[in-house]
């Protein structure tokens, strides 16, 4: 498996081809996402093939949106399929990073160890210090396709979500857990 070499096609590709609208999902998220996961996978005690098929599925968990956003997950895999055989990829091992990238669909649904890990780097800005700025990048994105609504039906839906959700990992929430409490309660704070 050639990981550096499917990471720098798929991240040229995002750099290349995603529209400028995309805010939130793009090339940075996608390294984000990829930094978030070698830490926790890290700290996991992941190695190995294992971690090149987490690192591999951070990469290519959001490039759906080069085709579309609704349904984008799916999309993901799809080119996952097409692309990573030619970085030496088998089946056996696409099977398993598309079930990481179906794993981080809302609402997240990991069935293994490594899906709870990319599921929760997916959404570790929550519980970051940039978490205000990142959900800011969100709330254009969203404003582009005319679902985030004016700001404070915005913080709405963002206190419905984080409210809901969970880190599956612990070391996700000894991580997260606080910092995402109190972006929570700042949020809440500015609801009207």
């Amino acid at each position: 498996m050639q990981l550096d070499d499917a990471g720098n096609y798929i991240i040229n590709k995002l750099n290349d081809e995603l529209p400028e609208y995309l805010n939130y999902h793009n090339s940075s998220h996608t390294l984000d996402v990829y930094e978030a996961v070698k830490r926790l996978a890290q700290a996991n005690g992941i190695a190995g093939d294992e971690m090149t098929l987490l690192l591999t599925a951070a990469y290519y968990h959001d490039s759906g949106f080069l085709v579309k956003a609704n349904g984008h997950e799916v999309e993901s895999c799809r080119i996952a399929r097409e692309t990573l055989p030619n970085f030496g990829y088998d089946t056996n091992e696409i099977d398993k990073i598309c079930g990481m990238i179906m794993a981080t669909r809302l609402p997240q649904s990991p069935k293994n160890h490594l899906e709870e890990i990319l599921a929760d780097a997916d959404l570790d800005y929550l519980g970051r210090d940039d978490f205000s700025f990142i959900a800011n990048q969100l709330f254009l994105e969203n404003s582009f396709f005319g679902t985030a609504g004016d700001m404070d039906a915005w913080n709405r839906k963002q206190v419905a979500f984080m409210e809901k959700h969970q880190y599956f990992t612990k070391t996700a929430n000894n991580l997260r857990q606080a910092k995402k409490d109190a972006n929570l309660g700042r949020i809440k704070a500015q609801v009207k």
